[in-house]
Order: C-alpha cells, then structure tokens, then sequence
C-alpha cells in the first residue's frame, strides 16, 4: 500500500477539472509535492521539453486531461474530446522518453485516466476487465483509440494503468443537474430507468489511485466503479428520498433527446447501460469507503457540502 505518510512528488496533468483539483488538495494536504501540467500556468501542453522536466524525479504521474463530454458531438466538440484525451496521452509518452534520454528518472508508474463507457450497454451481466466487451460508437472509439495511445508509449520500466472510471460523484459535477432535475420534479427515471448507472466516490477515486500506485500486481485496464450499480430509475429515487421530494416525474427518450439538443448535451449520457465492476480493484485487496449509493449520497448531501451541488434558489 502506498504510504501516504510519506512524502512523494506527484505529477498531475488535467489538474483544472473536478478530480484534478481535487487530487491536488488531497496529495498536498499528505506533505506531498504536486507538480502540474495543462492549458496554462508554467508547464503546458505543447511544451514537451518543459512537461519532460516536469517528470524528472517523480513517483507518479496522473493523467486526467480530456474535454467534457457534456456536450452535443458534433464535429468541433468531436474533434476536441478525442484529441484533449489522445494528443495529451501520446505527448505524455514523448516527454517520459525524452526525460530518460536526457539522464533523468521518470516515475515509475502512469496512471492515465480512461472511461467505463468503453464497455458496451449492458444489461445481462457486469463488464469486468477480464471478460467485458467493448462497445461501439464515438463515445467508445475515443476511449478505445485514448488506451491505445498510452499502450503504444514506448517507456520499458513505466508500469501502465488505464483507469476506467465510472460516473465519479461528489460535490458540484454530476450531481448539480441530477439535484436540479428533482427539484423541479422532473427527478423520475430516464427513459426506461432499468439502464444500470456505474459509480464511484470521489474519495474512492483518490484511494484507488493511492492503492494502484503502491500495488505493483496492478497494471493494464483497471475499472473504477463502487459494487454497489443500481438502475437509473434507483438512482433518482435514492436522490429524491435525501432531498425530501415525493415525486419525481419520468422522462421519456424522445424528450431527453430533445431536451438534450436545447441544453447542448447528448442523451446517450443518461441512457446508456453501464454496469462497470471493479474486479481487479477488489481482488487486489481494495475496499471501498463508499460502496453502496445511499450512504454515499448521505456524505455528498450533508448541509456543509449541499451548496456545492443545488442551483441556486431565490426561497
């Protein structure tokens, strides 16, 4: 197990976005030194020279880069999603190489994030590492072509993770529509609701990434996802249920996907079937902080924290 008591240099790339930034907070309240690299401060993309500097002497490198996917896929968005996860991958390649070449000591283990969505809409069985099967579509395609990037990075001595995460919650993110859909009782199921909704906290994700960095067995896919799926249409009852509203109105497709060409997203987001189980995880010996939804939902609900994930109201 990684000791977290002692201190480490961590590299994080993508370190603006909801667990970047909350991966920094977290290393750095351990003693640990966060370096980071993104779109702006002293070490950014497209300066590979500087981000091989950046790796020298470090423990472990995360990567998180990647345009939202809350968006409507059209060629722009597109384009953006697939090369903020691909051209940062394979950048990160280039500069592990070039920072051995130049005498320096790269860290030893990548951990580059990837998705559960690579798997396909399943609703027969959990996709694991060993035996799920991989999807089809552009959601897919851009996972699929992400992991290759960083399997084809020629860094011998580097252990590879890619890390499948699932839908990750927490305070702000996800949660914020899902909070504002039931307030507006529109917090019913979507679509048929059976569609299986993968998850994982965001402390497990901070965990997770602290195990696999101290377990060397780990390598290759690694999915995120807590055991406990539930459907869609379980998901926003739990939600409702803490939030105190009765009623929460169905939403059928032909209006997600017409609400979704209004908000600028894209239904698949919420009608997908992604039931993600985290074998490799849990036969490594990890146990989950929050493995079941509804005490979950409890700590991300509390009064300190609910700001975070309710719209503002004039009441």
């Amino acid at each position: 197990m990684y000791d977290d008591t002692t201190t480490r240099t961590v590299v994080i790339a993508g370190a603006s976005g909801f667990i970047g930034a909350d991966l920094v907070r977290r290393f750095r309240a351990l003693g640990t030194e966060v370096r980071t690299i993104g779109r702006s401060g002293r070490v950014t993309w497209g300066d590979t020279d500087a981000i091989a500097e950046a790796l020298d002497g470090v423990d472990l490198l995360v990567n998180l880069a990647g345009r939202s996917v809350d968006c409507r896929y059209n060629r722009r968005n597109a384009d953006a999603i697939f090369s903020s996860r691909v051209d940062t991958t394979e950048e990160l390649g280039r500069a592990l190489a070039l920072c051995r070449r130049n005498g320096g000591t790269p860290p030893g283990v990548w951990i580059n994030a990837s998705t559960g969505t690579i798997y396909r809409h399943a609703t027969d069985r959990p996709q694991t590492e060993h035996d799920g099967d991989l999807g089809t579509g552009f959601s897919v395609s851009v996972a699929r072509a992400w992991e290759q990037a960083l399997s084809d990075a020629d860094v011998p001595g580097i252990r590879k993770v890619a890390l499948r995460l699932s839908i990750v919650l927490g305070p702000g993110s996800v949660m914020t529509p899902l909070v504002m859909l039931a307030r507006t009782r529109l917090g019913g199921p979507m679509g048929p609701g059976t569609q299986k909704f993968s998850w994982i906290h965001l402390d497990d994700v901070f965990r997770a990434i602290v195990f696999i960095a101290g377990t060397s067995s780990l390598n290759g896919p690694v999915n995120a996802a807590a055991p406990d799926v539930v459907t869609n249409a379980e998901l926003m009852a739990a939600l409702r249920t803490r939030l105190r509203i009765p009623v929460g109105l169905p939403t059928p497709v032909w209006l997600l996907e017409l609400g979704g060409r209004i908000i600028r997203t894209e239904a698949e987001l919420v009608l997908k079937s992604r039931w993600v189980a985290p074998r490799k995880l849990v036969d490594a010996g990890f146990t989950f902080d929050h493995p079941t939804l509804g005490p979950a939902l409890d700590d991300i609900l509390t009064p300190d924290r609910v700001a975070a994930v309710e719209p503002s109201r004039a009441d």
